[in-house]
């Protein structure tokens, strides 16, 4: 189960990071393929700002077991993320693109239900002796 879910960890931290990416630093590439949100730039700002730390948040705190419970609020907040475009996708007629953000929210949602009920990023106990 701990490799499932480092796979899927890392692999949905490529996507999203790389998303979240194009949103903030290649705005003109991705409104060409979105035109409506043309008019929109600080809410797809904003929309990459949260991918980026979301994609981060899937990694470091479960790497370096320093709170890692925020690497299960990480993939409660790409959840959120992907709800939200699914039905924006929906709405648009854009049944392709909402497929895609399907399958990540229940990738997301694979991460959440592992690490909330496998408790499978385990802190690892301070050395030093206790007085």
């Amino acid at each position: 189960m701990k490799i499932a879910l480092w796979i899927v960890q890392i692999l949905l931290a490529l996507v999203f990071f790389a998303s979240g990416f194009m949103k903030l630093f290649a705005f003109d590439q991705f409104v060409a393929s979105a035109p409506v949100l043309t008019d929109h730039r600080g809410l797809v700002a904003f929309i990459g700002i949260a991918e980026v730390a979301g994609a981060l948040g899937l990694i470091l705190p479960a790497l370096t077991k320093i709170y890692p419970i925020l690497t299960t609020w990480a993939a409660v907040g790409l959840s959120t993320i992907m709800v939200l475009a699914t039905g924006f996708h929906l709405y648009r007629s854009e049944v392709s693109h909402a497929v895609v953000t399907i399958i990540l929210l229940a990738l997301a949602a694979f991460v959440v239900f592992g690490r909330v009920f496998q408790n499978s990023i385990v802190r690892t106990p301070d050395p030093s002796p206790q007085p």
